[in-house]
């Protein structure tokens, strides 16, 4: 049995909203799409490779599921929100006691395994995978699902190093066996 995953990164965002409100940590992650992330979003939609998709699955993060509502309204193809979905966590404490962009800059400089020495506690590329898998895993009695979530997320199911821009799109075929 296999499924055919398509990825689509989240529209493009706002965060003055939430820095108004002087949000950090997770509360960073409140921000919606700007008027342009929504007509990405309006404009992917319409593309022909969404078509056979029987459900679509979000992030619960605002930008990925106002993007993912977006598609959802245009194709009416049916929305569930996966909460293992969510963006890689730079801090797996919980804590934002440093500098977010320090953990991000660690993470890509070691291509996201971590060691003893690391500075920071940012999620590994290994659990963020097996993460990813698992949420996607409980949906492979579909055949094509519709995956809208975070560049860095996406990411697992590509390469590492794939630069995702606003809106793009991935196709990824998974197929399942018994061990899996």
């Amino acid at each position: 049995m296999k499924t055919t995953i398509i990825l689509v990164r989240h529209g493009e965002p706002r965060y003055d909203e939430v820095l108004e409100r002087h949000y950090f940590g997770m509360g960073f992650d409140l921000g919606k799409l700007t008027d342009r992330g929504v007509m990405q979003a309006e404009a992917r939609a319409k593309d022909p490779i969404l078509k056979g998709a029987t459900l679509i699955l979000s992030s619960p993060y605002t930008r990925a599921l106002q993007t993912a509502a977006i598609l959802s309204r245009l194709t009416q193809i049916p929305l569930a929100v996966e909460n293992d979905l969510h963006e890689w966590m730079p801090d797996t404490a919980f804590k934002f006691d440093f500098d977010m962009s320090k953990s991000y800059e660690e993470y890509m400089s070691a291509k996201g395994v971590r060691k003893p020495e690391h500075l920071y506690r940012w999620e590994s590329y290994e659990d963020l995978s097996k993460r990813v898998y698992e949420a996607i895993k409980k949906y492979k009695h579909h055949e094509k699902i519709i995956v809208v979530c975070h560049g860095i997320v996406m990411s697992t199911l590509t390469r590492f190093d794939d630069i995702i821009e606003h809106c793009g799109i991935r196709e990824k075929e998974i197929t399942w066996t018994s061990e899996n």
